[in-house]
């Protein structure tokens, strides 16, 4: 080393500065921790990991970079140290590293050598953010807002919010599409891990809010704990909580539940699972119609039974009454006859009676013999008038009572454009006051019936 030389004595060559630098920063600086954040983590095809460990300040902006390396044993160890706890490397997590300085002298390139990663430091930072966002929430009123909406009973029209092509977007659609119902799925694109996955994931559910979607759903496969830390942003959740429809959450996580899930109308573990439950909604929908549909039958059946027993009941009604008629218009019959009878034999005896006067009166004097004649030809033809009125009186009061039962028949009065109404016991109608508004009734015609609904009266 030629660091206790004064300068000026000796001229160093850029590699012998260089290889003083990393030897000198080796030694001050071996075994010490620091903490920022992953950005443009960058795997090698021989296993080593390269990223960049930043510090940021106000308004996300670089204070602070470092390039980092792990090494392949390095990052396989980390790597499952890591994992125990439900973590990975990935942009935009916070670590806290163990690391040594080196300095590389061809490159002049400064870096860090990574030889732990502290995985409670992460999940530290995230629950406490996970916490401050949560508190932030509930303060804003937003926590409930989005579970207080209302699912339709039939959500057809889905707003779908993930990466498009990939295996959450495949599970989801499929599921939907081998359940046979029309649902109409409108893909919004949005990275759902990474560095942009809180701006896109949020800017999709601000463009789905135009688009009339019975529901939109959020959805993403399986994942470290680490890659759910854009769902537990504030940023995503208030972009849910003021979505005007009920927002359905598939992030594909076992164990935990994401700021989202809080904030969502209905959280569920899996992309497919959420196709399943809008697929069963859709089922028990389709149960209840069909069963409304089968009570319709029923009652319009056993509706239309009543109203043909009812038809029946009159039909029988009117052939008693032409019956009944039949029978009144033979009694006329009879009475004419009995009226004819009755006259001719008044006739018979006046004449008999006449005769015997005659005997009697034949010794008596021509003219008063003459005069009684006259008065027996007058009382017989005053008689035989009197006989005959009573028979033309007879008829003409059976042709009345003929004509007055036509009259009453009902079908006549039916033919005239008079009805006969029926509320919806099959009652007759006298009084509007019996039938009030949205009253179902039956109107019969002369030539059928009629169903309607009392609107007004």
């Amino acid at each position: 080393m030629q660091l206790d030389l004064p300068l000026g004595r000796h001229t160093f060559t850029v590699s012998e500065l260089g290889e003083e630098v990393r030897a000198f920063l080796g030694e001050a600086f071996r075994g010490v921790w620091v903490a920022g954040e992953v950005q443009r983590l960058r795997p090698s095809r021989n296993g080593h990991v390269f990223f960049e460990l930043v510090e940021k300040g106000e308004g996300d902006a670089v204070v602070g970079k470092l390039e980092a390396v792990l090494w392949r044993l390095d990052h396989q160890r980390v790597r499952r140290e890591l994992a125990a706890t439900g973590q990975r490397l990935a942009d935009g997590v916070e670590v806290r590293c163990l690391v040594e300085v080196d300095f590389y002298p061809p490159a002049g390139r400064l870096q860090l050598t990574v030889r732990e990663v502290d995985p409670i430091f992460s999940l530290g930072l995230l629950e406490q953010r996970r916490q401050e966002t949560l508190a932030a929430l509930a303060a804003a009123g937003l926590l409930e807002r989005n579970r207080a909406l209302v699912l339709p009973p039939v959500p057809v029209r889905i707003g779908l919010v993930t990466s498009h092509g990939s295996a959450a977007f495949h599970d989801f659609v499929s599921t939907l599409r081998e359940s046979g119902f029309a649902f109409q799925v409108l893909l919004v694109h949005a990275a759902v891990q990474g560095r942009e996955a809180e701006r896109e994931v949020a800017g999709a559910l601000r463009t789905l809010a135009a688009l009339g979607v019975d529901c939109a759903v959020v959805v993403r496969g399986g994942g470290a704990r680490s890659d759910l830390a854009a769902f537990d942003s504030r940023r995503i959740a208030e972009a849910m909580a003021l979505l005007p429809v009920p927002v359905l959450t598939g992030l594909g996580h076992e164990i935990d539940r994401s700021v989202a899930d809080l904030v969502a109308h209905t959280a569920l573990k899996t992309p497919t699972m959420v196709a399943e439950f809008l697929v069963r909604r859709v089922e028990s929908a389709d149960r209840r119609l069909g069963q409304l549909a089968e009570g319709l039958v029923r009652a319009g059946g056993e509706r239309l039974r009543r109203e043909s027993e009812a038809v029946a009941r009159a039909d029988q009604r009117l052939r008693h009454a032409a019956s009944a008629l039949a029978h009144e218009s033979e009694r006329v019959r009879e009475a004419g006859r009995l009226l004819a009878a009755l006259a001719r034999q008044r006739l018979r005896r006046a004449g008999e009676a006449l005769q015997r006067g005659g005997a009697v009166l034949g010794t008596a004097a021509p003219r008063l013999l003459a005069r009684r004649r006259r008065e027996g030809e007058t009382l017989a033809a005053a008689l035989s008038r009197a006989g005959r009125t009573r028979v033309v009186r007879a008829e003409e009061r059976c042709a009345a009572l003929g004509r007055l039962t036509a009259q009453l028949d009902p079908r006549r009065v039916l033919q005239r454009g008079y009805s006969i109404t029926r509320g919806e016991g099959g009652a007759l109608l006298r009084d509007p006051s019996a039938a009030p508004a949205g009253t179902r009734i039956r109107t019969q015609l002369a030539a059928g019936e009629l169903s309607s609904r009392v609107e007004e009266r």
